[in-house]
């Protein structure tokens, strides 16, 4: 086995790879966890944002 079998060899790999990560990002079950993700900066829930600041000087 050569240098550039291996190499071609981790080349498929990692094509196999980053196309299972692709196909599981646009599956169509994880569309809803990925459309909640999208609007938590939108969210306004987080009791935090209604505390009143301290204003240091």
């Amino acid at each position: 086995m050569d240098i550039n079998t291996i190499r071609t060899s981790i080349t498929v790999l990692a094509m196999i790879a980053f196309l299972g990560i692709v196909a599981w990002a646009w599956s169509s079950g994880r569309r809803a966890d990925f459309d909640a993700a999208s609007r938590l900066p939108l969210d306004e829930d987080d009791p935090s944002h209604d505390a009143p600041r301290e204003n240091k000087q």
